[in-house]
């Protein structure tokens, strides 16, 4: 699903959108945890009538931005 937004005057870039369901599959999680983390604003989302969509841009940066680093585990790491 996509449709052309109008950035600037003479610019159009195209969105593609995703349903919640789409954005749940494509994180590996259930759709249920994809609303827990459009309530706590970890990921923006947008209500058109009863729809919610995501931007699949917006998903992108939320999955880099649940990138592990290394070192930050050892918490975890039993010895």
């Amino acid at each position: 699903m996509s449709q052309d937004v109008i950035d600037s005057p003479g610019e159009a870039t195209e969105v593609e959108w995703m349903s919640t369901e789409a954005a749940a599959r494509r994180l590996g999680v259930n759709p249920r945890t994809i609303y827990s983390f459009i309530d706590r604003g970890d990921l923006k989302a947008f209500r058109f009538g009863r729809v919610i969509r995501l931007k699949s841009d917006d998903v992108a940066a939320f999955e880099a931005a649940c990138q592990i680093q290394p070192g930050t585990l050892g918490h975890l790491v039993q010895e």
